[in-house]
């Protein structure tokens, strides 16, 4: 592959981005250039300031008394708090049903909120293990009363989880205690159900809705089932959904509408998303909003329609909606596979001057473009930038890294990627350690790229079919036929256990 420079005097590369903010209190004024066609329109201006207000006159007695007071309750939440977390933690690694015998003070009468705090938390990190685990502690407080709205928050979790017996189980189990059910309730375990992809306990829970008169199915129900349904790619089941809504009497709202659009343009069905796009329109009550504006730019900038993407951009700018950060990745994502890097330094440029930080998906787009191009000195530079900014590199930032190294043959510099992967708390995946292996194969280093299998091994991730598939492909391409026969008859041998492993290689 030619080299390519991004950074030569007609591209320049923008200044280092993401500065710290003033901590002063400052007049913020935009005013958009005429000279990039990639502009929103004018933005009012906005001024930040921060007013004192002058102290009242206090007793300093009852003052000193309040703020004693305040700071025992502090001591005492802090010690229940522990003794909570104690509890819960030592739950979790025992597994073991809490004893009869630990007497009046025991975790029986925990504060409610540490509790609920403990559970808030493992739900928000979809750690749905150790959320039911709090919970059982949660049931066996003494102040402990049944509620609908925690039982639906770990139902939608369990299903986000793959988790749908579970969630089943849990609704059940909210109905034995008397709570009731409504849609929400419902609509959470429907979502559980279809994005495991049992579309047939969904819709038979559909049909339950349907005919439960305090239950009635509503647009968010359908939303649900029709994204699931769109993950899948079954887009027979979408059509029926849509005309099952309109016999109900709902509309689709914005969220329906950006679901389908965002589908539509991801499996490159233009014409269903344009149609879908007029028919938002045409509802009146559903506007476009920059979720709308993001997906189109993104499903025809993905497919290198560059000319379609810019005039989309600029009629959404025209009805008003302003860019987010979201916008500007797709932009410069788009320009970068495209080769269009004068206008993806444009895009860099305005980002620059308008103080729109960047990302982590900010960088891993841009240091994979300059990556693909060869240009390792910018590639570089912006992996040592986003480590200065705080932004820590993940899967994707490492696999664009050794894909350039690999491809401009620096062996030494891929090790130095996996000392740098030694020295950090990065996780890896089955992504990167294809990657690694296609980047040895691609420089003939076959000792490194068997080394790779054992350190996968290590790292406790399994080789799939694209890892054998690249290194079958690698000794093919160099001549070493007899090495790719004994790989080749090596998945013959295992394909007991992985049945699905064998077809894909050859």
């Amino acid at each position: 592959m030619a080299s390519a420079s991004l950074s030569g005097p007609s591209n320049p590369f923008p200044p280092p981005v993401n500065r710290r903010p003033n901590t002063k209190p400052v007049s913020v004024r935009t005013h958009p250039s005429p000279k990039s066609k990639f502009e929103p329109p004018t933005e009012r201006t906005t001024a930040l300031t921060v007013k004192e207000r002058a102290p009242s006159r206090i007793d300093m007695a009852k003052l000193k008394e309040r703020e004693e007071r305040e700071r025992k309750e502090e001591v005492n939440s802090k010690i229940a708090s522990q003794k909570a977390i104690s509890i819960i933690l030592r739950r979790e690694a025992t597994k073991a049903v809490i004893e009869k015998k630990r007497g009046p003070n025991n975790s029986k009468k925990l504060l409610p909120r540490t509790v609920l705090e403990a559970l808030h938390e493992r739900i928000t990190a979809l750690r749905w293990e150790s959320a039911l685990k709090v919970f059982e502690l949660l049931r066996e407080q003494l102040w402990y009363r049944p509620n609908s709205g925690i039982y639906i928050k770990l139902i939608v979790m369990l299903g986000k989880c793959k988790q749908p017996e579970r969630a089943h189980s849990l609704f059940q189990a909210m109905i034995d205690e008397g709570c009731a059910v409504n849609h929400e309730s419902y609509t959470a375990l429907l979502s559980a159900y279809s994005r495991s992809g049992l579309f047939n306990k969904a819709f038979s829970l559909l049909d339950q809705m349907k005919n439960s008169p305090d239950c009635k199915p509503d647009v968010y129900t359908y939303s649900i089932l029709i994204k699931s349904c769109l993950q899948l790619f079954a887009f027979d089941k979408v059509e029926n959904l849509l005309s099952d809504m309109v016999s109900q009497g709902i509309k689709p709202n914005t969220i329906t509408y950006n679901t389908l659009i965002n589908a539509y343009g991801k499996a490159k069905k233009f014409s269903k998303m344009e149609s879908t796009l007029v028919e938002m329109l045409r509802e009146g009550k559903c506007e476009p909003d920059v979720w709308t504006m993001n997906s189109t730019l993104r499903a025809f900038g993905s497919s290198g329609q560059i000319e379609t993407m810019e005039k989309c951009y600029e009629k959404f700018q025209c009805a008003g909606i302003q860019p987010n950060i979201k916008t500007f990745n797709v932009l410069l994502d788009s320009y970068g596979k495209s080769g269009n890097y004068k206008k993806m330094s444009a895009v860099m440029e305005y980002m620059q001057k308008y103080h729109f930080s960047w990302t982590l998906v900010t960088y891993n787009i841009v240091i994979d473009v300059f990556g693909r191009a060869g240009d390792l000195k910018q590639m570089e530079f912006l992996f040592r930038l986003m480590q200065s900014e705080r932004i820590k590199p993940n899967c994707v930032t490492l696999c664009s890294l050794v894909r350039a190294y690999g491809q401009t043959g620096k062996a030494e510099k891929i090790s130095g990627v996996l000392r740098f992967i030694e020295n950090s708390d990065v996780t890896l995946d089955i992504v990167f350690f294809n990657c690694l292996v296609d980047a040895y194969g691609m420089m003939g280093c076959f000792a490194e790229m068997k080394g790779v299998l054992e350190m996968m091994e290590r790292k406790g991730c399994k080789p799939d079919q694209i890892t054998y598939r690249t290194m079958i492909k690698a000794y093919t391409v160099s001549g070493m036929t007899s090495h790719a026969k004994e790989l080749r008859e090596f998945f013959v041998s295992v394909k007991k256990t992985s049945p699905d492993m064998e077809k894909h290689i050859h």
